[in-house]
């Protein structure tokens, strides 16, 4: 609210300093100016032609173009299961693959890989594929873990509408950059008292400080729109099987770690069990030495 107020007053300011009316150049692409002169003939001909053109028939699509169309951001998911010791391979294949396409088609963002323990093994790929590209690169780096023995165990697709969110910061960038040129206006004449015009270069900063956050916001809503994001996933092994052999299954592969908690179990006895000993023994050494010697005395 507090930074609201600043605007508006530094907005009456620069008004009050460029005059009653804002110059024409400096009303922005909103400003519409009604203008009563007959249009020619021919140019009135030409207009109604084309809107007769622009009327769509019935049963016939209407094109969008693609600056007023919807601005959507893709998120592509791809899970991969395929053996332990092929994973470093696939995905290395899958990011050269990318490589080649160039930095305007593909781009690596992540790349990770869990080191494999006997069957088990994981990784993960994350890239930035051009939108229109994006669903049939997705198939090609499908194809690649098919070639190496490897199963498409899931896939997703979701996307994010970013049209308003586009719109209204294009919008509040343009407010922003009239109202700093306004600023800029009163600065340089120098109308007003030295309160007036330290508010103003504070102003100025404020403004400029907002325009850049406006333009790094759309910049990267924008990359988010043309670039979707592709993420691979990878794991060994097969899913787990139920029925009456599974509990046996289970209980063989345990068998390792039954015995190996036997023996540790068995470690840890030993070697308390030892020193105790020990030190008894010596006490009981102790006691029977001194009896002896005693009891022969008396």
């Amino acid at each position: 609210m507090h930074r609201s107020k600043i605007s508006a007053g530094l907005l009456a300011l620069a008004l009050a300093g460029c005059g009653s009316a804002p110059a024409p150049d400096a009303a922005g692409p909103e400003t519409t100016v009604d203008i009563r002169e007959e249009a020619p003939a021919a140019v009135k001909a030409q207009s109604a032609g084309e809107a007769k053109q622009g009327e769509a028939k019935p049963g016939e699509a209407i094109a969008v173009s693609a600056a007023n169309g919807p601005r959507i951001a893709y998120v592509y998911e791809y899970g991969y299961r395929l053996a332990a010791e092929r994973i470093p391979e696939v995905q290395r294949s899958q990011a050269d693959l990318c490589e080649k396409q160039g930095p305007q088609v593909c781009r690596i963002l992540d790349m990770k890989q869990n080191g494999s323990e006997g069957r088990y093994a994981a990784g993960s790929l994350a890239l930035a594929v051009a939108a229109p590209r994006a669903r049939a690169f997705g198939a090609e780096l499908g194809k690649l873990a098919g070639n190496a023995g490897g199963t498409q165990v899931s896939s997703a697709i979701s996307g994010e509408d970013l049209s308003k969110q586009i719109v209204d910061t294009e919008a509040r960038l343009r407010a922003r950059s009239v109202l700093r040129d306004r600023l800029m206006e009163v600065l340089a004449t120098r109308k007003g008292t030295v309160a007036e015009l330290v508010e103003a270069e504070r102003g100025v900063a404020q403004v400029n400080e907002e325009i850049d956050e406006a333009r790094s916001w759309l910049t990267e809503m924008q990359g988010r729109v043309n670039f979707s994001r592709v993420n691979l996933s990878y794991e060994a092994g097969s899913p787990s099987e139920g029925g009456f052999l599974s509990p046996i299954r289970s209980a063989l592969g345990n068998v390792s770690t039954v015995l190996g908690t036997i023996v540790a179990v068995v470690i840890m006895l030993l070697a308390v069990a030892v020193p105790l000993g020990l030190i008894g023994f010596a006490i009981r050494w102790a006691i029977l030495s001194w009896r002896k010697r005693f009891g022969a005395k008396d």
